[in-house]
């Protein structure tokens, strides 16, 4: 290094030293000086006068906007525990029951610097702990006076980028976080038993639907469908329809639907609000447990032909029920009346096992709009109970186990409690052969004992149904709309 260059790396050097030393001078003067109560005014003003003259500009986010929380903190709050990298030097970690995983937080007086689109931001978290017996104006609502510090990110860019900032940056933040929160939260289940409650129960159901046994023909039809709903919010709106979807799932029981409402909530991680009507004992009742569910949820009424009164008015008057007074009316208005429309995003899932028995009000499209027959265990159904529970792909047996379940009438749940005897797939393959050449000699038998041939095929009539019926707009160009 040159005479010349020591000489200014000294200046340089001999400059910045009496910077700080003045600053904290000041600094000193003004703790000894100035009240309390007035420094974070002459600081603030201190820091105001600085950046008038920065090309920087600065928004600052509090954690609460008045008495209420900032919605706006807390989008952040999610989107930057997302893009947390290794130049993070400290951040802050937690979970609670609501959360499926760990979350993270962005630690206090931590940097994060962002790109998007091209434009460079930097995140600052401050913290400013709470003096006991200030009488700030910026504590002195309740929510904020019982914490034991003040929470704010400060966002720092060249001011030239404020549009797109204030436009683009921050809407596309409140998107993500909206999206990360509902993937990360738990799905909670709910009954009407004591008016949905307030927390809910979490539903930790396995079921999946790539687990679940089911047509995979049917199965692809309903996954289509979901997603067209879903992606639908503009297309629901454009046509002025509630966005809401209602799916009628009927057949035997043990053909597993009960399995599909858990495998629709967790593909949608939506919330479940399982709807017992014998606990409803008014129409208006009925109507108070709809404004009380949350949007983004699956409303379920499980064994509709069962709970109450809900004959076919065509051969039937329609009466009151003996211990509610809910009635056909009050269930139709309820699922697409104008109250149905107070919520968005919202599932409508009614089960049955006699749809003979209910009236085709209840049937027709707006109301439940896809139809979809739990049938029998058929092939494909059985090679995924398989997989489930032996974890095999092929098996010599498979082509005759194919052939009985060609002629043979049993659900997924009776073919799974054959699996379950055994973990050899040999012996466990065995037994349910076994099983079947059984319920089908049965079946053989009733069939001669009740008149051959004749009972045989009013046998089929019964139960001649589609797998799908969907009975309402075709969904599945939503996107292209």
């Amino acid at each position: 290094m040159s005479p010349e260059e020591m000489s200014n790396m000294k200046s340089l050097i001999s400059t910045i030293a009496s910077v700080t030393a003045t600053a904290m001078l000041v600094r000193s003067i003004a703790s000894d000086f100035i009240p309390k109560e007035y420094r974070s005014y002459v600081f603030d003003s201190f820091h105001s006068l600085f950046h008038r003259f920065s090309s920087q500009f600065t928004i600052l986010i509090h954690e609460f906007q008045g008495p209420s929380p900032n919605l706006v903190f807390e989008a952040v709050e999610v989107y930057l525990g997302s893009i947390v990298n290794s130049s993070t030097k400290s951040i802050r970690l937690g979970k609670t029951e609501n959360d499926k995983g760990l979350v993270i937080t962005m630690d206090k007086d931590e940097e994060i610097i962002d790109v998007f689109e091209d434009v460079k931001v930097t995140w600052r978290m401050e913290c400013r702990r709470i003096e006991s017996g200030s009488q700030n104006d910026e504590i002195k609502d309740m929510i904020a006076a019982l914490c034991s510090e003040l929470r704010c990110y400060e966002l720092k860019f060249h001011k030239k980028h404020k549009e797109k900032v204030m436009k683009s940056y921050l809407p596309y933040i409140m998107e993500r976080s909206k999206n990360a929160k509902e993937e990360s939260r738990v799905i909670k289940l709910y009954s009407n038993f004591r008016n949905w409650g307030s927390d809910g129960m979490n539903l930790k159901h396995p079921m999946t639907f790539d687990t679940l046994a089911m047509d995979e023909e049917v199965k692809n039809a309903l996954i289509d469908d979901l997603e067209s709903f879903v992606k639908g919010k503009e297309y629901y709106s454009r046509i002025g329809k509630a966005w809401k979807r209602g799916y009628l799932l009927y057949g035997p029981p043990g053909t597993g639907k009960s399995s599909l409402i858990a495998a629709m909530a967790n593909h949608l991680n939506y919330d479940i609000y399982d709807l017992d009507l014998t606990e409803v004992r008014s129409n208006s009742n009925l109507r108070s447990l709809l404004l009380g569910m949350s949007g983004r949820s699956i409303l379920v009424i499980e064994d509709i032909d069962c709970s109450i009164n809900l004959e076919n008015r065509e051969q039937k008057e329609e009466k009151e029920n003996k211990h509610n007074r809910v009635t056909l009316s009050g269930i139709l208005n309820f699922l697409d009346g104008i109250w149905s429309c107070c919520g968005e995003e919202r599932v409508i899932v009614v089960t049955t096992n006699h749809i003979d028995k209910l009236d085709a009000a209840l049937l027709r499209p707006g109301r439940m709009d896809m139809h979809i027959n739990m049938s029998y265990c058929k092939s494909s159904a059985f090679k995924q109970l398989v997989f489930n529970y032996l974890n095999i792909h092929d098996h010599e047996l498979f082509d005759q186990i194919g052939e009985l379940l060609q002629v043979v009438e049993v659900t997924p749940a009776d073919v799974a409690g054959e699996l379950l005897k055994s973990k050899n797939p040999t012996i466990s393959l065995r037994g349910l052969v076994e099983f079947l050449k059984i319920k089908l000699q049965k079946e053989e038998t009733l069939k001669s004992q009740n008149g051959g041939p004749e009972a045989e095929e009013a046998f089929k009539d019964e139960t001649k149904h589609e797998s799908i019926h969907d009975s309402s707009e075709d969904l599945s160009n939503i996107v292209d709309l």
